[in-house]
């Protein structure tokens, strides 16, 4: 038998209601919202917030159904946590990780570009 990839979704995804916790450092690179585990650190020490409290240590844990805010470039994003993985998976399975709160309020990420010509 050859090695075989396995996706996210393939993994261990909890279900609604597990006890299940995760380091937000680990998390957040799993749910691919930053490139590096190092950089997953430096996002959570310059501060996040975790359910409207601010939390600067990466070994503090997430559960399901938590609220993350943590900025990002030029923009904040705000999801809920969706799910756990043991590995990280793919961009699509990383999706299924969280579900993106501003979108579904109708706010947009970031202001739409104004061509100066």
């Amino acid at each position: 038998t050859g090695f075989r990839t396995r996706s996210c979704a393939q993994l261990k995804m909890l279900a609604a209601g597990s006890t299940e916790r995760q380091r937000i450092d680990k998390w957040l690179w799993h749910a691919r919202l930053v490139r590096t585990r190092v950089a997953a650190a430096a996002v959570v020490a310059a501060g996040v917030r975790l359910n409207g409290k601010r939390i600067t240590v990466a070994s503090h844990k997430v559960a399901l159904g938590d609220v993350v805010t943590l900025a990002l470039d030029r923009s904040v994003k705000v999801v809920r946590v969706e799910g756990f993985c043991e590995r990280r998976g793919n961009a699509v399975a990383a999706r299924a990780l969280y579900r993106d709160l501003a979108m579904n309020s109708g706010e947009q990420a970031l202001p739409p570009a104004k061509n100066s010509r």
